[in-house]
């Protein structure tokens, strides 16, 4: 008897410490959100578990999640879905059946999960891209670019880019019956750095005529030159994406070498040829003062030289956009930017958003004070949040207006 109470205890106490978490006061359904974190912790552990038995890499284990969230490409009364192929790179297409009235919008879409995780065919991006179609009627082509470990970057970068150029050819536009002077690159998270990054490489590049209409980036990943940000401090726990897991992601993104991540992870891996890009991240400047807090500003250490040759990524503005010049940033196109408090990721999209205003390029700049990372994608059960439709929605809104 006294063996299985003590098991019965520690049971509790073990599914307690998994389903609690805390939550910050002003997120609405926080049962919902607990639910979500003891969810994505649990499987975090049992990774980092099957990683030191060596059944499997941290990354494979957390893939689980995208597997069980899948749904295959169905088609309803207001879309037409399908998996199909852009350039070599798989997409998830969207179709409106909505007569068109007229050459249609266009959205590429890139989705989020640290360059590692994530697919079109998740259930929160199907949603996500199914409303953007039917409620804009726009074509919406989701991309499922390459992920990391496997492919480093620039594999990323270069599957989306690849995909956006492809689209963005006059013959295939019109074979959509798309408005050229109507198409719009978005993402969220390292979907958001995707998109930015494609924007601002589109600008630079000669062969393309056809120009972006607009940029959505929602809680976008911007930089990995200073990871001590006030946003990584006061969210370094927050619930779906902690500082640990982001630094995870950014080391997978570059190379499968404990080293960078170890030095990431203690902020001191900023290479020697960094000095001239660390006012691009100079939060002092660039965060509204309401945002500093209590915190105080001190320029990063800068480490050994070599880095940058090492972990190139870190200084290009393919993976790190942020970092742009500004010459690089005239001209962009303008640019939706979703921020959220309780996300770790706060300040490079506000950083981001005054870099871009003083560059010239039209700014929305929408900060969602009782939202964290991932928020928009909860759009169905068991993981529905009001949260996640008011935030898309006010998206659409900025979208049926620009685009």
């Amino acid at each position: 008897m006294g063996n299985k109470l003590l098991w019965l205890c520690l049971l509790t106490a073990l599914l307690g410490y998994y389903i609690y978490s805390p939550i910050p006061e002003d997120v609405a359904q926080p049962g919902t959100v607990m639910l979500v974190s003891a969810a994505l912790r649990a499987l975090g552990h049992l990774s980092e578990a099957a990683e030191l038995l060596g059944l499997t890499s941290y990354m494979e284990g957390l893939r689980l999640f995208t597997v069980l969230e899948l749904v295959p490409p169905t088609s309803d009364e207001n879309v037409t879905v399908t998996d199909t192929e852009l350039s070599n790179v798989p997409v998830r297409l969207y179709l409106p059946r909505k007569a068109p009235g007229g050459l249609r919008r266009a959205v590429l879409f890139f989705h989020g999960g640290g360059w590692c995780l994530g697919d079109a065919g998740m259930r929160g991006y199907d949603l996500l891209s199914r409303r953007i179609s039917n409620e804009l009627n726009a074509v919406v082509v989701s991309v499922n670019y390459r992920l990391a470990p496997p492919h480093r970057f620039p594999a990323q970068f270069e599957d989306v880019y690849s995909v956006t150029k492809f689209f963005l050819q006059s013959q295939v536009l019109a074979q959509y019956e798309v408005d050229p002077g109507r198409v719009c690159v978005a993402g969220d998270s390292a979907g958001g750095n995707l998109a930015a990054a494609v924007a601002q490489q589109l600008s630079q590049d000669p062969e393309v005529k056809t120009k972006l209409k607009a940029q959505v980036l929602i809680y976008p990943a911007l930089q990995a030159l200073d990871l001590d940000l006030p946003s990584y401090r006061d969210n370094t726990h927050k619930p779906v994406l902690s500082r640990d897991l982001m630094v995870r992601f950014w080391s997978e993104y570059f190379t499968s070498e404990p080293a960078l991540r170890e030095a990431m992870a203690s902020n001191t891996h900023i290479p020697a040829e960094a000095g001239g890009l660390l006012q691009f991240v100079n939060w002092s400047r660039w965060l509204p003062a309401g945002m500093r807090g209590a915190h105080r500003y001190s320029s990063p250490a800068v480490g050994g030289a070599g880095l940058g040759q090492s972990y190139p990524g870190l200084l290009d503005p393919r993976a790190a956009p942020l970092l742009a010049s500004e010459a690089r940033l005239r001209g962009l196109p303008p640019a939706y930017v979703l921020t959220c408090e309780h996300d770790v990721l706060r300040d490079d999209g506000v950083m981001y958003a005054g870099r871009l205003r003083a560059a010239g390029v039209p700014v929305t700049h929408r900060h969602a004070t009782d939202a964290f990372h991932g928020a928009m994608t909860f759009l169905a059960w068991p993981f529905e949040l009001a949260l996640g439709h008011r935030l898309l929605s006010t998206c659409l809104d900025w979208l049926r207006e620009n685009l």
